[in-house]
């Protein structure tokens, strides 16, 4: 890269803010859309009047879109949208990822740097006085709430039905799972297995979330809650579990909150039980946009959600389990259509 080129660069990150919120206007304003109406282009005074738009209004926001590659304009002044603007228009993933950073993230980052000094997540306080984003996530406002279940799920119900068959090649007769939120994996496994229980450890706000969206499933009665506060280090984990599930749960802790949850899963089973862990380490990802957006994913837990988790990178996550007395049995990388790794674990004989 020559100087030119890597000023450029620096330059696109000192106008980052700018340019995101041009795109969501361009983008929510309808200008995208209509521009994408029209295979062979659209001229200025046709856009604004299908926009509705000033041309001050409609100019800006256009030759930010050409700036930032969204737009292209041919010999006759007509607009039309580039493969990177047809992404912002209708991808499902830049849709989940710009919506979390507008209305989860965006007024929050200006305390990151406070969140990395302190090692707490100071831009929550926009939303509320909670030690995490976990305690409050039931009250938070319907559509950032909206916009937090989106990312989450996003990244997970891929992986769902390829890591249901492989947690079910053992016999699972009582399956507890670990931070189960809304109740999307226990709901899964109990259409998947007609005899296995789920028992879901959450917070008692998730726990409501999760039980309000079972209780109409012919199934409900297979499905059971424990409430726990898992930062506590004192709540143990009940027994009686031959399978443990986490799906990303564990990148929502600090290393020594991580510690001591598997420390108490341990204690909890005995040496036939399975531990399983579902995780998109960093490091591990097929694609560039994939390990950019989790290391981007990284900065909202040091800012909003709790100041001191990440999603880390496969060693650490494999180191943590031998420490604590963990065998690692398997290791099933990017299952399915996903982002995700399956650590499948057992006591260390």
């Amino acid at each position: 890269m020559s100087a030119r080129e890597a000023k450029y660069e620096a330059q696109k990150i000192a106008f980052a803010p700018f340019y995101f919120q041009a795109t969501l206007a361009l983008k929510e304003l309808g200008v995208l859309e209509s521009i994408a109406q029209h295979r062979a282009g659209i001229g200025l005074n046709a856009l604004k009047e299908s926009t509705g738009l000033s041309l001050y209004g409609l100019k800006i926001l256009l030759e930010a879109g050409l700036v930032s590659n969204l737009i292209e304009q041919d010999a006759h002044q007509k607009y039309s949208l580039t493969i990177v603007g047809q992404f912002i228009r209708s991808d499902r993933m830049t849709e989940v990822n710009m919506n979390f950073t507008k209305d989860v993230c965006y007024e929050g980052l200006a305390h990151f740097k406070e969140s990395i000094i302190e090692g707490k997540p100071e831009g929550l306080k926009v939303f509320g006085n909670w030690p995490t984003v976990y305690e409050g996530l039931s009250q938070l406002p319907e559509k950032v709430k909206k916009s937090w279940f989106e990312f989450d799920h996003f990244y997970s119900d891929d992986a769902f039905p390829f890591a249901m068959d492989l947690v079910f090649k053992e016999p699972v007769k009582q399956l507890f799972d670990i931070g189960g939120n809304t109740g999307k994996w226990a709901k899964a496994c109990c259409r998947y297995n007609n005899s296995v229980r789920i028992k879901i450890l959450d917070l008692p706000g998730q726990l409501a979330v999760a039980q309000q969206n079972i209780s109409v499933e012919s199934f409900a009665e297979r499905v059971s809650y424990h409430e726990i506060d898992l930062l506590d280090a004192s709540q143990a984990i009940p027994k009686g579990a031959d399978t443990v599930w986490m799906s990303q749960f564990l990148d929502c802790f600090g290393t020594d909150e991580i510690l001591s949850i598997l420390q108490r899963i341990y204690a909890a089973i005995d040496e036939h039980a399975f531990v399983y862990i579902l995780e998109p380490f960093w490091n591990n990802q097929r694609f560039p946009a994939s390990r950019f957006c989790l290391v981007g994913t990284s900065m909202y837990f040091t800012c909003i959600a709790n100041g001191n988790s990440k999603m880390y990178h496969t060693d650490e996550m494999e180191q943590m389990t031998v420490d604590t007395g963990f065998e690692l049995v398997d290791s099933f990388e990017l299952i399915g259509d996903s982002y995700h790794t399956l650590l499948k674990l057992r006591k260390k004989m």
